[in-house]
């Protein structure tokens, strides 16, 4: 995912925790905060409690691959996508279930929308 798709300032991230909104499934917390900006950025914590540094970033990996494939439906927000407990036991298909029903929980995810944006973003 290109640096400009990515929120990895502490600032930003504090900004994101302090001001902005959450909502949550069994799996998932999401924080958003609508920016002007024209594209979404996203941040990503997977706690050690996951499991080893291979684990945590296989959950990365998933979650990065499924919001790179959806990246044409997602709203232009920052929001930063927290993984729960029982998220290192999922595959690709419930990881990816589970993600965007909370983002479309976030209203960050529109299926009906095809807004020109960078063919790819990795």
């Amino acid at each position: 995912m290109k640096k400009s798709y990515r929120v990895k300032s502490k600032i930003d991230f504090n900004a994101l925790f302090k001001n902005g909104a959450s909502v949550a499934n069994r799996k998932f917390v999401i924080y958003h905060l609508d920016r002007e900006m024209p594209h979404f950025r996203v941040g990503l914590s997977v706690s050690k409690k996951l499991g080893n540094a291979v684990t945590r970033n296989s959950i990365k990996r998933k979650i990065r691959h499924v919001l790179i494939r959806h990246s044409w439906h997602l709203q232009s927000e920052d929001f930063v996508v927290i993984a729960r407990k029982g998220v290192e036991e999922l595959d690709y298909q419930e990881v990816e279930k589970n993600l965007l029903h909370v983002l479309k929980l976030a209203n960050l995810y529109q299926e009906g929308i095809h807004s020109e944006k960078e063919s790819s973003i990795s």
